[in-house]
């Protein structure tokens, strides 16, 4: 990498960790709960040192400070997130930026030309980082927070694949905006029906399989409690853990039998029913967006660009929130998933308009 771009990135960064710290010492400051406060105190401490890190390799570089400008929309829209829908949210968008900001500073670990103390110096940012990334993910499990993204992962695709199939259909049927959405709902009931199903069988077959492991290692702790020690070292060692290390740590753990259990069939997990439920009521509400105007309108061309718009606007939205929490530009993330899902209405539509003349179907 040559030194411009390595300046260039140190820039980008050394901005990024003082947006951060300042983001996350606003939020702290109206957390009501001491324990979340304090953690997010410390991790506003943490992206304080990171910026002096990059502020060092900039000096080193010969490159001039950045002026650094608070994004106050930033953090005014995290904490007006943090009013409205306290604390889960916040937290799923926290852990997505977290996430992103390790393996941007693992890349530029392997390619920024960095003298040996800086690259420790990065090394120490990146396990800072994910720690910072393991805080979230707790939280988010503490507040049930895999359902909720569940549910937006469901909702897009409720919203691209019925906006294609309405999309697809008012080529063909433009006079018939009823027509339109009544199949356009069977599609939709149809694809949140299969997505609650094939989520509900994941999980119920995933538990199924953990109880058969559970049961068998009972069976085995109690007849050759040895060969379930050996049967974790060989996990270990299959992971990649060195033979001899492998051995110490399955040793050690020997004696626990509910830790080994724990680690090669681990129990519990989320409900089935509650997984399935939330990922085909999540379609549906995508689907609704796409869907209402042909249930209002008396054309279907007319109707088009009002569903093309309320599942544009909903795709924008979710990029915009995803945007807040990893610093990326607003403007990008947002129209990269509108355009997604615009695309696949264009296609849809074109293809449509090809089907009517191929079999001969009549404008309407």
């Amino acid at each position: 990498m040559a030194k411009a771009d390595a300046a260039a990135l140190a820039r980008r960064f050394y901005l990024t960790e003082l947006d951060d710290h300042w983001t996350y010492s606003a939020i702290a400051a109206r957390v009501r709960d001491p324990r979340r406060r304090r953690a997010l105190e410390r991790i506003a401490g943490m992206e304080a040192r990171h910026a002096r890190f990059w502020r060092g390799v900039l000096e080193r570089l010969g490159s001039p400070l950045p002026q650094h400008r608070p994004r106050r929309l930033r953090a005014g829209l995290l904490a007006l997130l943090q009013r409205v829908a306290d604390p889960v949210i916040l937290v799923a968008l926290l852990e997505v930026g977290e996430n992103a900001a390790y393996r941007a500073y693992f890349e530029a670990l392997r390619g920024m030309p960095l003298d040996e103390a800086e690259r420790e110096g990065l090394r120490r940012v990146i396990l800072d980082e994910l720690e910072h990334e393991r805080f979230f993910r707790r939280e988010s499990r503490a507040l049930g927070l895999a359902h909720v993204r569940d549910f937006v992962l469901g909702m897009n695709d409720g919203l691209v694949e019925i906006l294609g199939v309405v999309a697809g259909l008012s080529a063909v049927y433009a006079a018939h905006p009823g027509l339109v959405a009544a199949s356009g709902l069977v599609v939709g009931v149809a694809g949140a029906l299969s997505m609650a199903i094939g989520a509900f069988v994941s999980v119920r077959s995933q538990r199924q399989v953990n109880q058969a492991q559970r049961a068998r290692l009972d069976i085995l702790f109690q007849v050759a409690p040895e060969r379930a020690v050996e049967e974790y070292r060989d996990r270990l060692e299959a992971a990649g853990v060195p033979a001899a290390l492998a051995a110490e740590v399955a040793g050690r753990l020997g004696g626990s039998r509910e830790a080994i259990a724990s680690l090669l069939a681990p129990g519990g997990g989320e409900s089935e029913l509650r997984s399935g439920l939330y990922t085909g009521l999540a379609y549906l509400a995508g689907a609704a967006f796409p869907l209402t105007p042909y249930f209002l309108l008396d054309s279907a061309l007319a109707a088009l660009p009002w569903a093309v718009g309320a599942a544009g606007g909903m795709l924008a939205l979710a990029g915009a929130l995803i945007s807040l929490a990893s610093g990326i530009s607003i403007r990008t993330k947002a129209l990269e998933l509108a355009a997604a899902g615009l695309g696949a209405a264009t296609l849809s539509y074109g293809f449509g308009r090809l089907m009517q003349a191929a079999f001969g179907i009549g404008p309407g």
